[in-house]
């Protein structure tokens, strides 16, 4: 059976769902994850309902109903789950050259302080999260989030935004993650100077997703 963990790796290896306008119910990868993935011309529901629920609920061809209101709440009531948002998902591999990782890296220092709100907010949806600052108190975290993949989140002080902070700090989360891998960032699309940041970083979008957690 495909898993939604066959398709991520499948994109982050180039290969993309066929766009033949379907829909491809998969179970929900964990009981903290589940989600609707829009991708070009395929919808994939990643929950632990029936094909014949989704039949009832869905007019098959439609990809804008499943990130929709009327079937984001009828999923909301059918697994006791509230929509965490909708965003863009941005994908982009490894920094892999020795050098450029170490240069992006050399002057974070990673935070030990579990209290940071923002960490405390990562570990919610993620595993493994790991978090640094640079000297200009910039935040960069990853972590493990949706079928394992590499995540990552940012924050850039008030005082320094404009002047390509973020984009700097998206450019090193490639460096923190293995040299083989890739990473996804996940952007509420109405948030340009992040999305700007990301896709300046070498980013790029592959689709959008609606996560529905406890």
């Amino acid at each position: 059976m495909t898993t939604l963990a066959d398709i991520l790796r499948g994109i982050e290896g180039g290969v993309f769902p066929d766009p033949d306008f379907g829909i491809s119910v998969v179970p929900a990868p964990s009981p903290r994850d589940t989600c609707v993935v829009g991708l070009t011309g395929h919808i994939v529901v990643a929950a632990d309902v029936s094909p014949e629920w989704i039949a009832e609920h869905l007019d098959l061809g439609d990809l804008a109903a499943p990130l929709n209101p009327p079937f984001l709440f009828a999923s909301e009531q059918l697994t006791g789950r509230a929509l965490n948002g909708i965003d863009a998902m941005l994908l982009a591999p490894a920094v892999s050259d020795p050098a450029e990782r170490a240069g992006l890296t050399g002057d974070l220092t990673e935070l030990t302080d579990t209290d940071h709100p923002r960490i405390e907010r990562a570990r919610r949806y993620r595993d493994d999260v790991r978090a640094y600052v640079d000297p200009d108190g910039g935040l960069v975290l990853v972590g493990r989030g949706l079928t394992g993949r590499y995540e990552c989140a940012l924050e850039v002080p008030e005082g320094v935004r404009g002047r390509g902070h973020g984009r700097r700090l998206a450019r090193t989360a490639r460096a923190l993650v293995p040299a083989d891998a890739h990473i996804w960032a996940q952007v509420t699309p109405g948030n340009a100077a992040s999305t700007r940041a990301f896709l300046g970083a070498g980013y790029l979008p592959v689709g959008s997703e609606a996560l529905l957690v406890r």
